[in-house]
């Protein structure tokens, strides 16, 4: 395969400590980076050896660069998209794709014979499949329920996950991955979800999920949480559990729990580079060696479970504004019957 030449456009945290580290362990080529500004292109172009670019535009206009990687705030990743595909640039978007699933339908409508991808690099890593395979094979009987969250701890003011306006709150950032993570094992829909409020962006949240199996999923997410990042499946005969499940470094060996009643057992699984898996990934969308359409169904999907939540918890919100020891709780019932637990959930 031809390597593929990058651009960077946003010269933020994931894109210095993750994406272009494992780009440059790949065999394709960081080309230049961009960012507003010239002292923060210049400081990452030294970095990692590539061109700095003052202005996202003319990064655009660069013809030596073949796709770019979109690494700003989430409520500019359609504006940015779009500008990189009428430059003619293939396209890998930093998860969400979008804040909506109306704003990816529009980035992919608008992509023509190029490429768009949404980053969602957790999804590559071989321990999921190892889990999936378990499950297939009957290890823990059928499928119950699935408990999934990742958290991390309170963020600086500054932070831009907390601009509203910027596509910020925890949902769409920690939240992304325990409800994709329910998506890779049954086809989840929720049906009850209740968040928290701070600085004009939800902070953490909870939601339930139902698939027609009869399976159940509950989700947990927020920015005021001890750092954890994991998933349980329980079956009718046992239940596997892995920790560290969504953005483990490229030399973590990952360890399966797998409960039965004739014991436990632990599961060493090799190390894997899944930023690496996920821009690979991409690079043979571009060379037309792997099909995109599954993975722009799920990502469409993704957005859609994220939107309902959303809404849901925009309905069942916890207010603290009089202080946390007499924190209330408004709630208003969904359209469709008390949480849908009578109901077949809708496909949303």
């Amino acid at each position: 395969m031809d390597p593929v030449g990058f651009g960077v456009i946003g010269c933020s945290s994931i894109a210095r400590r993750r994406f272009i580290p494992a780009l440059r362990r790949s065999p394709h080529r960081l080309v230049a980076v961009a960012s507003r500004s010239a002292e923060r292109a210049a400081a990452f172009g030294a970095e990692f050896g590539a061109d700095a670019v003052t202005g996202y535009e003319a990064l655009l206009r660069r013809d030596d660069v073949e796709a770019v990687y979109v690494s700003v705030p989430t409520g500019l990743h359609r504006r940015w998209a779009e500008a990189a595909l009428r430059a003619g640039k293939h396209v890998l978007v930093e998860k969400p794709l979008a804040t909506s699933p109306e704003d990816a339908e529009a980035v992919f409508a608008a992509a023509g014979g190029l490429v768009v991808a949404e980053n969602r690099m957790f999804a590559e890593h071989p321990q999921h499949a190892e889990v999936a395979a378990l499950v297939a094979g009957g290890a823990i009987g059928e499928l119950r329920v699935v408990t999934a969250g990742m958290a991390v701890p309170p963020l600086p003011p500054s932070d831009v996950r907390h601009r509203a306006d910027l596509g910020g709150g925890a949902l769409l950032d920690v939240g992304y991955y325990p409800l994709h993570a329910a998506l890779l094992f049954d086809d989840f829909s929720a049906v009850a979800a209740v968040s928290r409020a701070g600085s004009g962006v939800d902070t953490e949240g909870t939601a339930l999920l139902l698939a027609p199996s009869g399976a159940t999923a509950q989700v947990v997410y927020g920015f005021r949480h001890g750092y954890r990042s994991f998933y349980e499946l329980w079956g009718s005969r046992g239940r596997i559990v892995l920790e560290r499940a969504f953005t483990p470094p490229e030399d973590f060996a990952p360890v399966l729990r797998l409960e039965r009643q004739e014991g436990v057992e632990l599961r060493t699984l090799p190390a894997a580079d899944q930023f690496r898996l996920a821009l690979e990934r991409f690079a043979r969308f571009v060379r037309g060696t792997a099909d995109p359409a599954p993975h722009r169904e799920r990502t469409l999907r993704g957005l859609a479970l994220l939107a309902r939540v959303r809404e849901l918890g925009g309905q069942a919100r916890l207010d603290y504004s009089a202080g946390a020891s007499s924190a209330s709780v408004a709630v208003r019932v969904a359209p469709g019957g008390p949480a849908g637990v009578h109901a077949e959930p809708s496909r949303v």
